[in-house]
């Protein structure tokens, strides 16, 4: 697959289009479709990257999707599962508890 390839499919999945993608990252509208055949500037594929929440190294094939999620534990507003179910909030305190170190 290549980068084109790639950046089209991670625009499609996220509803955008490659001109809508290239507008949101600062580009000119018909930039990215360029990249069938030209290699992208660094610069202009670091801005698609962040827009598209992924690596450069993932958009040049280089890596898996190594974004993780990150959510702070105290959020009230997110539930965290274990193997699909939501962990008690008893629990929750036993974990917050090991990582403060207490």
């Amino acid at each position: 697959m290549t980068t084109f390839d790639r950046i089209n499919e991670l625009a499609k999945k996220q509803g955008l289009s490659l001109r809508s993608l290239a507008q949101k990252s600062g580009l000119g509208e018909t930039t990215i479709y360029g990249w069938k055949n030209r290699t992208p500037d660094s610069s202009k594929l670091e801005s698609v990257a962040k827009t598209l929440n992924v690596t450069v190294d993932y958009l040049l094939g280089n890596k898996e999707n190594d974004n993780p999620k990150q959510v702070d534990i105290e959020d009230k507003h997110v539930i965290m599962t274990y193997q699909g179910r939501p962990i008690p909030e008893e629990d929750m305190e036993i974990i917050k508890r090991l990582l403060r170190g207490k």
